[in-house]
């Protein structure tokens, strides 16, 4: 099974893209061929600094090695140093309906949250799926909140597919987890950088401490029980065993337990989950061309997947020279 997916270099990877893309992509390393990008293209709607769009893609890649990403078994590269992407993004977006763009929800969203809606927002699910495509992958790890990207990809490929009567594109599956929840921010909203509400993964423990202790509770007294539906306990649940939880969960019904005391145990627990990456990263920072040799090699390999899409597609669509007629044999006189 291939297996494609990648996250937006847009700022610092907070626990919300641990727990909600990273952890399951490490895993799925040893369940198929497993192809991952880092997304800085994407990162161009909202990130306007160039220095800093390459700072957060090498950040990225230092947090998937850290994380357990293996290069010897899954396929690590920068969505940039594959520019052919951005051509089977034009190809696809001749058979895109406005409508279908119109639809988006993270258009709307991001609209909503104050981006100015410039055409690369707009066209954002042409370029994802010109991602998903160009590798004809089996599955793609989504949430919830991206299946609709997913659906788009495959609407695009039928369209393509149709329009020129070759079955250049196979229609990839969703894969998610259903385990996985969104992760709360620490004001209650789902956890993005957007928002300014993230726990960053490798921050220094004081800006992580902020953090946690900055996590919005309601003024139950500490006598009183508490909902554990919060964001508090949400996020706590995170770095808990089920028998830790229920116990935890019993604790806070019955009354007693004050908000500061379950925010000191998630910042404990979470500073010990992370520190075996963070020591990893940091041994893996000291040497920043053996990040770029991965990302090379990553792209290399991406790029010979890729390869016989792109001719396919070009093929199907008549662009560039047409192949040429092998030579008449002549026959013996």
């Amino acid at each position: 099974m291939r297996i494609l997916s990648g996250i937006q270099t847009s700022g610092t990877l907070h626990i919300g893209n641990y727990f909600g893309a990273l952890r399951q992509h490490v895993a799925l390393q040893d369940q198929g061929e497993a192809i991952y990008f880092l997304a800085d293209y994407h990162s161009m709607t909202s990130v306007r600094d160039a220095d800093a769009r390459r700072g957060f893609a090498r950040e990225m890649a230092l947090d998937y090695l850290a994380c357990g990403l293996d290069p010897a078994r899954a396929i690590l590269y920068r969505q940039s140093d594959l520019p052919e992407t951005c051509e089977l993004a034009w190809i696809l977006s001749t058979v895109t309906p406005m409508g279908l763009l119109q639809r988006a929800h993270s258009f709307k969203d991001k609209v909503a949250q104050g981006l100015q809606p410039d055409h690369g927002l707009f066209a954002y699910p042409v370029l994802m799926a010109a991602d998903i495509l160009q590798v004809n992958p089996d599955g793609v790890p989504v949430g919830q909140d991206q299946k609709q990207h997913l659906e788009m990809a495959r609407d695009m490929a039928q369209r393509f597919n149709h329009t020129y009567g070759v079955e250049v594109f196979r229609l990839p599956e969703p894969l998610i987890e259903e385990a996985v929840a969104v992760v709360p921010g620490t004001d209650g909203r789902k956890m993005s950088k957007a928002y300014g509400n993230t726990i960053e993964m490798f921050a220094a423990n004081k800006a992580t401490k902020k953090a946690v202790m900055g996590i919005v509770t309601d003024s139950t007294p500490v006598e009183a029980p508490k909902k554990t539906d919060t964001p508090v306990f949400q996020l706590w649940s995170l770095f808990a065993s089920e028998p830790e939880r229920e116990e935890m969960f019993e604790r806070a019904r019955a009354g007693g337990l004050g908000y500061g005391d379950v925010k000191k145990d998630l910042l404990a627990r979470l500073q010990a989950y992370f520190e075996p990456m963070r020591e990893r990263r940091e041994a893996l920072a000291a040497r920043p061309d053996e990040v770029e040799d991965v990302l090379a090699d990553g792209v290399r390999r991406a790029r010979v997947i890729a390869e016989p899409v792109f001719a396919a597609v070009r093929e199907a669509a008549g662009l560039g020279a047409p192949p040429r007629a092998e030579p008449k044999k002549r026959g013996r006189s």
